[in-house]
Order: structure tokens, then C-alpha cells, then sequence
């Protein structure tokens, strides 16, 4: 395996995909915050069987984080990064550091008014402007011809596809399958933080959410039957504090009086000082 090229510049990581590009070459771009895992290795997989040429940026991005976050204990793990994406087969890492990304009399920022206060928005107020602007940064950084997202963070990637149409941005936004531990646990960077009997418990979330899409697809339109399901089964998880457990449309990231079409079903809760967030995505036939 041939090590990627490490890009710490914008104008040299654009340079260089500017060229690429010119030459007829597909890029994929995997957006990334480091602390690599096999999640993770499934967006550079996909992207390298898609295209000539694939990006990952790595950068802890600051303005998506609140106050009382965990910004300065988030993992960062370069070397092992660097690994994972030598052994998928990465041509480009860009990993700029704060200054290069947000210069001192930086003040633009993005927001996709409605979708950023709800779900995941609701109890962390200005997370999502603080990606939706690390993310067009990087999209004028690096202009890519796709971008790959993982379904885990489901209101993200929708919030992102919703930025590009509105904004006309020329990439397409492409989701993957959440990929899980044998036990149903999503991956997440955040998982190193579980303790173990912690980890035992946090399956409860994924299987509480295949109950869920059985009630659906048993025949359960009633939004509000389904989010009663989810709360009563993740209530008796102990330890597990529930943020929230929601099923919304991807159109419109609100509750349909009646299930109908690709619906979003949506849980995030706490175990111990660990924030877990999991989906799952069901199209409803009429």
C-alpha cells in the first residue's frame, strides 16, 4: 500500500483535486473528525470503489461543539488515522489545522433554519450550524464530485443534502449503512468512552429501534405509538437516560400525523457521561 499525501493547506489540497478533476478523474470526498474505526473504513471503501480518487479530511471541528461538550476530551488518533486510510487505500488526507479552517476574524456561518433545532438540535443548540459550515468549507476546499456520509448520523446527512440543494452546491451527497458491532451497537468514535457494564447495556437502543420498525411493519401508522414503544422499552435500561426517541419524515424532519413514505426513526440517550445517537430508515408504503 502506497501512504496517502497529508494536505494541511486549503490551496494546496484544492490545487491538487482542481488538477485531478481536469484530467476526467471521479473524487469521492469522506469528511471526517479522526479517531478513525471501521464505520469509518465503510465511507473510504465505498468511495474507492466509486471513484478515482478519494479524500478524508480529518479535523476536531470547534463550532460544532457546545460549552459544556466534549471537544477537548474528543479522540484524536493521527497515526492510527493515517493507517486505517493506507489500508483502504486513501490517495489524499487533508487535516488543516484551526487557524487554516477558522482565521481569527472569522464570522460566516451557515444554518438550515427549522432542521437545526430539532432531534439531535434540540439539546445542542448551534451543533448543527457548526457542521453545516465546516462542511461547505470543505466543500469549496475540496470540490469533489461525491461526498459520503454515514446513516448513523442521519439528521446530519439529511441537514447536509438539504444545504446542497438549497445552496447549489455541485456534489452529491451519498449515505452508507451504519455499520455495527455483532451485538447491534452502532460505531462510534464515542464508544471508546463506555464502560464495560455500559457496553452491555447500549445493544438495548438498537434492538429497542428493530421493535419499532416491527410495529411498523406490522402495520403501526401512529407516530406517536411508536415513540411510546421506544420510551417504555429504553426506560427500563438501567442506567440509560433518554434524550430523546422521535420518528420524523426525511422530507420535513417533523412527526406526520401518519406514517407515509421514508420515515426516520430516531433515538439518542445517555449512558453514564456517553451521548449515543442510532437510527434506523423505513419507507412506508401508502
Amino acid at each position: 500500500m502506497i501512504a496517502p499525501r497529508v494536505f494541511q493547506k486549503i490551496d494546496e489540497i484544492r490545487r491538487e483535486v482542481v488538477a485531478g478533476r481536469q484530467r476526467g478523474l471521479r473524487v469521492g470526498l469522506v469528511p471526517t473528525m479522526g479517531a478513525l474505526h471501521a464505520g469509518h473504513a465503510s465511507l473510504i471503501q465505498t468511495a474507492r470503489a466509486e471513484c478515482d480518487v478519494v479524500v478524508v479530511t480529518i479535523f476536531v471541528n470547534p463550532t460544532q461543539f457546545g460549552p459544556n461538550e466534549d471537544f477537548d476530551r474528543y479522540p484524536r488518533t493521527f497515526a492510527e488515522d493515517l493507517a486505517l486510510c493506507e489500508s483502504n487505500g486513501v490517495d489524499y488526507v487533508f487535516a488543516p489545522d484551526r487557524a487554516e479552517m477558522y482565521p481569527p476574524d472569522f464570522r460566516t456561518y451557515v444554518t438550515v433554519e427549522g432542521w437545526d433545532s430539532v432531534l439531535c438540535g434540540a439539546s445542542r443548540p448551534g451543533h448543527f450550524r457548526g457542521v453545516c459550515t465546516v462542511v461547505l468549507k470543505l466543500f469549496h476546499a475540496i470540490p469533489a464530485d461525491v461526498a459520503y456520509f454515514g446513516r448513523k448520523d442521519a439528521q446530519q446527512w439529511l441537514i447536509i443534502r438539504r444545504m446542497v440543494r438549497d445552496l447549489n452546491v455541485p456534489i452529491e451527497v451519498r449515505s452508507v449503512e451504519t455499520v455495527r458491532e455483532p451485538n447491534g451497537l452502532a460505531l462510534s468514535s464515542r464508544n471508546r468512552f463506555l464502560s464495560e457494564s455500559e457496553r452491555r447495556q447500549a445493544p438495548a437502543i438498537y434492538s429497542a429501534l428493530q421493535e419499532a420498525k416491527r410495529a411498523v411493519e406490522g402495520g403501526e401508522r401512529r407516530p406517536e405509538i411508536i415513540e411510546k414503544l421506544l420510551r417504555d422499552r429504553l426506560s427500563a435500561v438501567p442506567g440509560l437516560r433518554l434524550d430523546y426517541a422521535e420518528v420524523v419524515s426525511t422530507e420535513t424532519l417533523r412527526r406526520p400525523v401518519k406514517l407515509g413514505g421514508e420515515t426516520l426513526i430516531a433515538v439518542a440517550a445517555f449512558l453514564g457521561s456517553t451521548r449515543l445517537i442510532d437510527n434506523i430508515i423505513i419507507d412506508v408504503s401508502p
